[in-house]
């Protein structure tokens, strides 16, 4: 491995290397994915279902979790502001990152909230293998002005000392748009400021944030249109939201297609899918992008570098079951064995 590829792949290394250095505010609605895992032994007599023999339980981070466990699974420091409720979702996930000694201090704890729970029940005749049967949510009120006024608090008391901020919104009040506002305040961001909305990516107009990472589905529902893969009209949708939102770049994700990378002043940059298109499970994957993609820009990288980063990861972690992480030896590893692919490939190095 040679010359400008040898040079990049290298560049890329570095980025990643960097990332013990850095410490990321994650202002984010955390989650508890609870898996639930069994065998099916028979048919309901009580009505036409499967009665599923529970076998163990699992509960992992979630949403805005999912990212703040992304990044410390990548070596970063990370300063989540949270809110959990003092329920069993909220206490486990409290434990977990004692565990992992991720800052707590960060953590607002809310009486009698529900915290935001996804339980999967994944089930499957003896000797088979398990798939997900149904799924239960079980989702809170809002949060209250006590809530809110001590999320900003707690993010502003934290500004001063961290390399990027990180916004993950999947709609539970943690994260909104006027938290963020709040936050901000008058100032510009003195560092790159990321945003992963689930539902209202459009509302976070007039915040000047350094770019958001949404998903083709969520792009096609913040412009109520169809892309139809159609390269024209997701270049028109994504010019207008980075217009609107008064973005430096935006990276909109594709699935099995990979990502399409867009910046002010330059054509679009499409990357194809890291490994292979058939994704083993996709629960999170668009968390462990968005922390992948901040945490390189906060070490250093373009965004373009960052995007490429934050794409290794993506397709490392779709190949994994339930929500899962990736790590700093797993990046480096993706990225030589893809260089290496590339130069074992017929034809490589000469003129295009």
């Amino acid at each position: 491995m040679t010359g400008e590829r040898g040079t990049e792949v290298a560049r890329l290394i570095g980025i990643i290397e960097q990332f013990p250095r850095q410490t990321i505010l994650v202002l984010g609605d955390f989650v508890a994915d609870e898996f639930v895992f069994g065998e099916i032994s028979r048919v309901s007599r009580e009505a036409p279902v499967l009665i599923l023999r529970r076998r163990e339980m699992h509960i992992l981070p979630g949403g805005g979790a999912n990212a703040v466990n992304n990044l410390a699974d990548l070596g970063a420091r990370v300063q989540p502001v949270a809110t959990l409720g003092d329920d069993a979702a909220g206490n486990a996930l409290a434990e977990y990152f004692r565990k992992k000694r991720v800052d707590p201090s960060g953590f607002v704890r809310k009486n009698g909230w529900t915290t935001p729970a996804k339980t999967r029940f994944l089930a499957g005749w003896p000797h088979t293998a398990q798939q997900q049967v149904l799924r239960v949510d079980r989702e809170p009120d809002g949060l209250g002005e006590g809530t809110i006024e001590a999320l900003v608090r707690k993010a502003r008391d934290r500004m001063a000392d961290v390399s990027a901020v990180l916004i993950s919104d999947y709609g539970y009040g943690s994260a909104t748009p006027e938290v963020v506002a709040s936050i901000r305040g008058r100032r510009r961001w003195a560092r790159p400021a990321t945003l992963d909305s689930r539902y209202r990516l459009h509302a976070y107009t007039r915040l000047d944030l350094t770019a958001a990472t949404p998903n083709e589905a969520e792009i096609e529902a913040a412009h109520n249109e169809q892309i139809g893969g159609d390269a024209s009209r997701l270049d028109g949708f994504a010019r207008r939201t980075m217009a609107r939102l008064n973005l430096s770049a935006l990276v909109v994700t594709r699935g099995r297609h990979g990502m399409t990378v867009f910046e002010r002043g330059r054509m679009p940059q499409p990357l194809a899918v890291f490994g292979g298109d058939q994704a083993v499970d996709v629960t999170g994957a668009g968390d462990t992008v968005i922390a992948a993609f901040t945490l390189a820009l906060a070490a250093g990288a373009t965004v373009l570098q960052a995007a490429r980063i934050a794409n290794y990861a993506g397709g490392i972690v779709v190949m994994k079951r339930g929500t899962a992480t990736v790590t700093r030896d797993e990046l480096v590893a993706a990225i030589r064995s893809d260089a290496n692919q590339e130069c074992a490939e017929p034809g490589h190095g000469h003129p295009k």
